[in-house]
């Protein structure tokens, strides 16, 4: 296999089609076909799955994570020698929602400033964000796995704390003095991904089943559990406010749940990797709970 062929398969995965694969390489799109052929029948596997949009296979995947890479390590080879291989190089990486929402401000900030790189934020749940980084389609992760993927480096970052909290008005139509029925006081969830709620519940010794409302939004679901729509666990710095106020309260029985972090980046010897990486391990310093 060759890098042309290499790049073709990168291009179709990161753009979706043969076509626009062809754009961005600037051949036309019957030779981004023939170098994928070529590379198949040289591997013995097919690498693309032809649809709508066109998507690697399994046998590919590992592939199109190699290729990506190498344009990384091409662009920083550029880069030391003064040039720029197509303007500013692409950085991408994983984040879940609560933390851009919440400590990731200072790390976007300090981005801000950099003129050679521009960011590419993926936003994935903490626990699922590993998945991006196996596949290839991003640099770097906040994550809750703190085995390393392979071809990655992971360091603990510290934890999140999340409180359950609830409306007053609807926690009153669910309680009884001190109890509170947890199996039909409605609950909020962020995603199908999102099992906050549920580490809540069973570390009470609960398996109930109340009814569930959906707010895949971080500033959504902070306004559905203000406006009593359901109870959820929201980070400790995002709800102190409504707290101070009286617009948020515990809900009684529950403990809060600390979520460690862990970021994940690629080994590579990139020097916009590497000013990432202390940002997020400064800014994570500077705001989660350690130990």
């Amino acid at each position: 296999m060759n890098l042309d062929q290499l790049q073709a398969l990168r291009a179709i995965a990161d753009e979706g089609s043969f076509e626009a694969a062809a754009y961005e390489l600037g051949v036309s799109a019957s030779a981004v076909s023939q170098r994928i052929r070529a590379l198949e029948r040289e591997v013995g596997q097919v690498l693309l799955r032809r649809g709508t949009p066109c998507e690697p296979t399994e046998a590919g995947v590992g592939l199109v994570r190699v290729a990506r890479h190498m344009r990384v390590l091409e662009q920083e080879a550029w880069a030391g020698l003064g040039r720029t291989a197509a303007g500013r190089s692409v950085t991408s990486l994983a984040v879940p929602a609560d933390v851009l929402g919440t400590w990731f401000g200072p790390v976007l900030a300090e981005a801000a400033d950099w003129d050679d790189t521009v960011l590419d934020l993926h936003v994935e749940d903490q626990d699922h964000s590993a998945r991006l980084l196996r596949r290839g389609e991003v640099l770097a992760a906040v994550t809750t796995e703190p085995q390393p993927v392979q071809g990655c480096a992971a360091e603990p970052l510290g934890s999140m704390r999340y409180v359950p909290l609830v409306a007053p008005a609807l926690l009153a139509r669910h309680a009884a003095g001190d109890v509170v029925d947890l199996g039909a006081m409605p609950m909020m969830r962020y995603n199908a991904k999102d099992d906050l709620q549920r580490l809540a519940l069973s570390g009470a010794g609960l398996d109930v089943a109340p009814p569930t409302h959906l707010a895949p939004s971080f500033d959504g679901f902070h306004r559905s559990v203000r406006a009593g729509l359901g109870w959820g666990m929201l980070v400790d710095a995002q709800a102190v406010e409504d707290v101070r106020a009286g617009r948020l309260v515990r809900v009684p029985g529950l403990d809060d749940v600390l979520v460690p972090l862990y970021w994940q980046a690629a080994t590579l010897p990139v020097t916009r990797l590497v000013r990432l990486t202390r940002a997020v391990r400064e800014a994570a310093q500077r705001t989660l709970e350690r130990g």
